[in-house]
């Protein structure tokens, strides 16, 4: 596919897709609740189909009833072959732990891309719980031989909350209680309080005190009819078109400002005018962006967007804190600063983000994406300050998290050619 995306001037109204993280939780609870669950509203992307995929692969039957999917779990049993989790971290991550309930060994794999994130963090905590891990030297495929039966485990936070949402998702299956204890810098932890507070809603008892979470075991899941929330990680891409290219409202956002939705309370502070109405938010641009200093460990999936909106701001703007960005993906650091580069904006990389002097327009050119979904609609949004198009070749990565992505921007304003 190529792609020239060539700027525009936005106006209108988008619903963004349903939240990815949450519509991962979703499906993996409903397969271990014993009984018929109802996910609404979910998101059906590359990723999701992966982690359906693993679900099925543990027991689980699965009906897709447009887009709302029902799921009769609770006849689990180890996989019987190899689990691909495609390009899926979160499938991955996730579904370790649940391999860890059983005392037959499974193995879980994925792309050339997913073999490349690091697994050892996780494995080295569910050995603390005497399950049996093998992997090549901590990265994928792994081996996981439980049954995992529970007890005190810590785990390093610093580099993903996958680990500890991983652990803490299988809890309430063990024999015994758990206690996940949290080391390091945790990273993404709004990610954590997602994982709980689902968990909450298929019957888990989980009791949240500083530094670590308490799982009441050999309690299981009850089935739950659960409605997907709106992904404010993805609405942050039309969110930052409207700031940059004119106005748009996003609908079906949850009105509390939690995570990737801190966005909201971002654009504010660089100078956009924001109307808030229920699950409604409307973004106008009010002339050039306010340079910003931005701690991004907890919203690291913000990161590109956020350095296309500093861009073209006003003096030197900052993000950091996020060096775990280094494992996403791709090396979220270098590919967000070579996109932008490729196309005349001055940023240079840092340990743990970067640092942009913001220029008046960018010039546009050819980026590549380095098959990150996130980078190349980070791309797409920054047309709307180049003076020329950028042009992009390759697969069509959107689809892991945003399928309807370029007809969304389209139908608000954004000019493009595909071929």
């Amino acid at each position: 596919m190529r792609i020239e995306f060539r700027g525009g001037k936005i106006s209108g109204k988008v619903s963004p897709p349903p939240s990815k993280s949450h519509t991962h939780r979703a499906f993996f609870l409903a397969s271990l609740a014993k009984g018929r669950s109802t996910v609404k509203q979910s998101l059906l992307s590359d990723d999701t189909y992966a982690t359906l995929e693993a679900c099925e692969s543990i027991g689980a039957s699965v009906i897709n009833d447009v887009g709302d999917i029902v799921i009769d779990g609770g006849r689990l049993h180890s996989p019987r072959d190899v689990v691909d989790c495609r390009n899926s971290g979160t499938t991955m991550r996730l579904f370790t732990g649940i391999c860890s309930l059983f005392s037959e060994s499974c193995t879980v794999t994925g792309d050339e891309t997913l073999v490349k994130r690091p697994m050892g963090p996780l494995l080295d905590s569910l050995e603390q719980l005497e399950v049996q891990c093998e992997s090549n030297n901590g990265f994928p495929p792994v081996t996981i031989k439980g049954p995992n039966r529970g007890g005190s485990v810590s785990v390093d936070g610093s580099k993903s909350s996958q680990y500890a949402t991983s652990l803490i998702m299988a809890a309430p299956l063990v024999e015994n209680d758990t206690t996940v204890i949290l080391t390091g810098e945790v990273v993404s932890k709004p990610y954590i309080d997602i994982t709980v507070d689902i968990m909450r809603k298929f019957g888990a008892q989980v009791e949240k005190e500083p530094g670590k979470y308490r799982i009441k075991g050999g309690t299981g899941y009850k089935p739950c009819d659960y409605t997907v929330p709106g992904d404010p990680s993805s609405a942050a891409f039309p969110l930052v078109a409207g700031a940059l290219g004119g106005y748009v409202t996003v609908t079906g956002l949850d009105p509390e400002e939690k995570g990737d939705a801190r966005l909201i309370g971002i654009l504010e502070d660089a100078g956009c005018e924001v109307i808030r109405k229920k699950s409604e938010v409307t973004v106008k641009n009010k002339g050039r962006i306010k340079s910003l200093e931005i701690n991004m460990g907890d919203i690291p999936d913000l990161f590109p967007i956020l350095a296309v909106l500093l861009s073209t701001a006003e003096g030197e703007s900052r993000l950091y804190g996020a060096p775990h960005l280094k494992f996403k993906e791709s090396n979220r650091i270098d590919t967000t600063v070579e996109m932008l580069s490729a196309i005349g904006a001055d940023i240079v990389p840092t340990e743990d983000g970067c640092i942009i002097k913001g220029k008046e327009r960018l010039i546009g050119g050819k980026i590549d994406a380095r098959d990150d979904h996130r980078i190349l609609m980070a791309a797409g949004i920054a047309s709307l300050v180049c003076d020329g198009p950028v042009v992009f070749e390759g697969e069509e990565c959107f689809s892991i998290s945003y399928p309807a992505f370029l007809t969304d921007l389209e139908r608000i304003g954004m000019k493009m050619k595909v071929v």
